[in-house]
C-alpha cells in the first residue's frame, strides 16, 4: 500500500478517536451541549456539569482511550512473539491471571482496612501476567499447533476467573463485594490522577516498544534472520514478553479484563493497512484500540441506559466474530499446506 493512504487511514483514524471522544462527553443521562463542555474546562458554567464533565466523564473516556490503545499494542506484541495473529492478553489468559492476583491483593488488603495505590495494582496485575505467560510458554514448547495453544489459553482464563469469582462471591466487606463489577471490565470510577498514572505506565511502555520496532521487524522474519541481523533473539524475547505484561497488566489494574480487544485490534489494522511492519502497526493498533474501547464503553453506556453494560460484554459482541473468523481462515491455510 502506498505510504500517502496509510498516512490517509491514521488521520481517519485519528479523526474518529477525536468524535468518539466528543460523543461520549456529550452523551449520558444529563445532557450536556459543547458550549457547556468549553465552558467547564475554562472553569466557568454550571459547577454541577463541569462536575460531571471534569470528575466522572473526562477521565472515563481519557482510560477508555489509553487503555484501548494499549490492549491493542499488547496483543500486537504477542502476536509478534507467538507468530500468531489470534494470541492476545484475554485469549491466553494472561489477564485473567492477573485479574485474579489484583482480586486476591485488593481482598487482602481491603480486609484489614488498607487501600492500595494504583501503583500497587499495576504491580500485582504485572504478577498475575507473568505468572500467566511462563505458563503458557511452558505449555507452547510442547505444542506445535497453535489453536491447541489457544485453547489452552482459554482454560487457563477459565480457571483464574473462576477462582476470582469465588472469592469476591464470598468476601465479607461491601468493598469488596463492588470488585465484582471491576472484574466484569469497566471504565468508570477512574480518577483523574488515576488517568495520570496510566498515561505515564502506558506512555513510557509505548516509547519503548516503538523504539524496538526496528529489532521487532528483523524478528518478524525469523530467529535466525534477527540474530544475523545483530538481535540478541533471547533477551528481545525477554522484552517483549515484558512490555506487553506491562501493558495488559496496567489495563487490568484499572478496568479489569477486557475481552478480544487485544486479538481483534491488530488483525483489523493489519487488514486494513496491508502490513505487519512495526512502525506503523505500533501508533494503527494504538488508534484502532483507543477508537473500539471509546465506541464499546459509549454502546455499553447508552444502549441500554441508565443500565450500564460491562465492558467486556460489548468488546466480545464485535471481537468474538473477527476471532472466529481468524481461526477458520487459518485452519483453511493450514489444510492447504
Amino acid at each position: 500500500m502506498h505510504k500517502s493512504r496509510r498516512w490517509i487511514y491514521s488521520i481517519i483514524t485519528l479523526f474518529l478517536v477525536i468524535a468518539l471522544l466528543t460523543v461520549n462527553l456529550v452523551s449520558g443521562s444529563v445532557h450536556i451541549s459543547m458550549s457547556e463542555i468549553i465552558d467547564a474546562f475554562r472553569g466557568a458554567g454550571d459547577p454541577v456539569k463541569s462536575s460531571i464533565i471534569t470528575d466522572i466523564r473526562l477521565p472515563r473516556v481519557m482510560s477508555a482511550l489509553i487503555l484501548g490503545g494499549a490492549l491493542a499494542v499488547a496483543g500486537y506484541l504477542l502476536q509478534t512473539f507467538f507468530a500468531n495473529p489470534i494470541a492476545g492478553p484475554f485469549v491466553l489468559g494472561i489477564s485473567s491471571g492477573a485479574k485474579l492476583v489484583v482480586a486476591m491483593i485488593m481482598i487482602t488488603f481491603l480486609s484489614r482496612g488498607i487501600l492500595l495505590s494504583s501503583m500497587a495494582l499495576i504491580g500485582a496485575a504485572f504478577l498475575g501476567s507473568i505468572l500467566s505467560t511462563i505458563l503458557i510458554l511452558i505449555i507452547s514448547k510442547g505444542v506445535k499447533n497453535m489453536s491447541f495453544l489457544v485453547v489452552c489459553g482459554v482454560m487457563i482464563g477459565y480457571i483464574c476467573s473462576s477462582i476470582t469469582e469465588f472469592v469476591v462471591t464470598f468476601a465479607d466487606d461491601s468493598n469488596i463485594v463492588n470488585l465484582h463489577n471491576w472484574s466484569m471490565g469497566s471504565f468508570s470510577g477512574t480518577s483523574n490522577r488515576d488517568v495520570a498514572v496510566m498515561a505515564i505506565v502506558v506512555g513510557i511502555t509505548c516509547i519503548a516498544v516503538f523504539a524496538v520496532s526496528k529489532p521487532m521487524s528483523a524478528y518478524q522474519m525469523g530467529e535466525g534472520y534477527a540474530a544475523n541481523m545483530g538481535v540478541n533473539v533471547r533477551h528481545f524475547r525477554v522484552l517483549l514478553i515484558l512490555l506487553s505484561a506491562v501493558l495488559s497488566s496496567c489495563v487490568t489494574a484499572f478496568a479489569g479484563p477486557i475481552s478480544f480487544v487485544g486479538v481483534a485490534v491488530p488483525h483489523i489494522v493489519r487488514h486494513i493497512y496491508k502490513t505487519n511492519r512495526p512502525i506503523v502497526m505500533i501508533p494503527a493498533s494504538f488508534l484502532g484500540g483507543a477508537a473500539f474501547c471509546l465506541l464499546a464503553d459509549l454502546i455499553a453506556r447508552n444502549l441500554f441506559a441508565p443500565t450500564e453494560l460491562s465492558i467486556s460484554s460489548v468488546t466480545a459482541v464485535f471481537g468474538a466474530p473477527i476471532v472466529i473468523w481468524m481461526m477458520i481462515g487459518r485452519s483453511r491455510k493450514e489444510s492447504i499446506e
